[in-house]
């Protein structure tokens, strides 16, 4: 929409369908409750959202931005909810299908999937449509790219149908609430949801800010750092991850990785306290992406143990909502504070913060037992 010289107004008005996302909780009820009459409850759902996903994005390559934007909005909320729907009964497969030993690998690969689909969707998709296809043609190989997606949830393998499905959608909603709730140290698990990622959370959603501002990059430096080397970097990290979680305890990567993710923050110190440098840039941002890429695999599977398959759809979506409060408010709220109380080099100088994370999964260690 900036190629086509939309206002900015209109392009942040547009950025609000990603609302879908944060509040796909509400409908993910229905995806544990309903079956489709094809392919079962998990591929069934999957291949309903990628064949509407297909249709609308290859249905906006037919739109002029300029002339027909609340078409372009009707279709960008169907993309929207499409898109969050899958990732609900994405979510949901992989948690039902993958056994125990194959979960870190299972959400390495994931995390994969989904950086090589910012990357395509975002810069490539820019690229490709300023240099060769156009606002059309890019549109339609984003909805021709659904096919391999199509093929590959027909030949994945539908969960077993011994897990027993919710048979009314007050037993969905009411179930799952009260199957998370009866467990044992409940409490306990909540504050690990929601602390873990809290302080790499944080970092990054400051890094852009304090590499421009704070210590002076242009922001064209920035950008190609973050997008090349920050994205690589979280892509090996996620791998790799998924490669140590197969020798390591769940819990026992969880503190290993959690404290990379709390250490990889110095690196942002140490620039906001010596000379600028575009290799000390790189270096911190890899580093940075490197740690959150394997804390990240961690945590996915973390999410996916904690969930009970019958209920795996609305689990999931409520402990990732969960997991995304502390970048929602608590980021603003403490760069309010440090704005109002020192400089650009406290914003990562060493904070307790990420630690809380690492406590509280420390003591659920000794108090859980992560298979119940």
């Amino acid at each position: 929409m900036t190629v086509e010289n939309i206002d900015l107004k209109t392009i942040g008005f547009f950025s609000l369908v990603g609302q879908a996302y944060v509040f796909k909780f509400l409908w993910s009820p229905l995806m544990d409750r309903y079956t489709p009459p094809f392919f079962g409850r998990r591929r069934g759902w999957l291949l309903a959202t990628q064949i509407l996903l297909l249709v609308a994005i290859a249905a906006m390559g037919f739109l002029e931005p300029g002339t027909q934007l609340r078409w372009m909005a009707a279709l960008a909320v169907v993309i929207a909810f499409c898109s969050a729907s899958q990732d609900i009964v994405f979510d949901a497969w992989k948690t039902d299908v993958l056994p125990a030993e194959e979960r870190g690998a299972g959400a390495a690969i994931s995390v994969l999937g989904y950086r090589l689909g910012m990357l395509v969707s975002g810069g490539l998709a820019l690229w490709l449509a300023d240099k060769w296809l156009g606002w059309q043609g890019m549109y339609w190989l984003m909805a021709a790219l659904l096919i391999p997606c199509i093929i590959a949830t027909l030949l994945a393998p539908e969960p077993t149908d011994t897990i027993p499905v919710p048979k009314t959608l007050e037993q969905a909603v009411v179930a799952p609430l009260r199957d998370f709730f009866g467990r044992n140290n409940a409490w306990l698990i909540l504050l690990l949801i929601v602390l873990y990622k809290l302080g790499d959370a944080f970092a990054m959603s400051l890094t852009t800010t304090f590499l421009i501002r704070g210590v002076g990059f242009d922001a064209g430096e920035v950008g190609v750092v973050n997008k090349t080397l920050g994205l690589l970097a979280t892509i090996v990290g996620a791998l790799y991850g998924g490669i140590l979680m197969q020798r390591l305890s769940l819990f026992r990567a969880l503190l290993i990785f959690g404290i990379l993710q709390g250490a990889s923050n110095a690196g942002y110190w140490l620039l906001s306290i010596t000379d600028k440098h575009l290799y000390s840039m790189g270096a911190a941002v890899f580093f940075e992406n490197l740690c959150g890429g394997m804390g990240t695999s961690a945590f996915v599977a973390l999410l996916m143990t904690l969930c009970n398959k019958s209920f795996s759809a609305t689990q999931f979506a409520l402990l990732s909502a969960l997991s995304a409060v502390g970048r929602v408010y608590v980021g603003p709220w403490r760069v309010g504070l440090l704005k109002h109380t020192a400089g650009r080099h406290s914003i990562y100088s060493p904070s307790p913060l990420p630690y809380r994370g690492l406590f509280c999964c420390w003591f659920a260690a000794r108090r859980l037992n992560i298979h119940e």
